[in-house]
């Protein structure tokens, strides 16, 4: 069963708002819909993204010289899936972003 199925259609234009707004502030939909799977994915995929994020920068940061050389790139690859997660979000799709998506945090 996809991702797409468990999520009724209902909820899914109910909730596309909050679902896309969860990419700048995950806990968004956490307090506003708490009750939508749909709303709730998208921040999972949030969440994931701000800890990649977060990990990415403290890690490459420490690593001199090569470490700072692929702090942009990596960057323009954190800021692809952001655009990705905000199109799927408002768009009223359940797609997993790449390499991030496949963890859960939020149940």
């Amino acid at each position: 069963m996809t991702e797409q199925n468990i999520h009724t259609p209902e909820d899914i234009e109910k909730n596309k708002t909050m679902a896309g707004l969860s990419y700048l502030l995950f806990f968004l939909p956490l307090i506003a819909c708490p009750e939508s799977k749909y709303a709730r994915f998208h921040a999972n995929q949030s969440l994931m993204l701000l800890i990649l994020g977060i990990a990415g920068n403290v890690i490459l940061g420490i690593i001199p010289v090569i470490g700072w050389m692929l702090l942009p790139v990596f960057g323009i690859g954190v800021l692809a899936l952001f655009i990705m997660g905000l199109v799927n979000g408002f768009g009223g799709k359940a797609k997993r972003l790449p390499l991030i998506g496949t963890f859960d945090i939020l149940k």
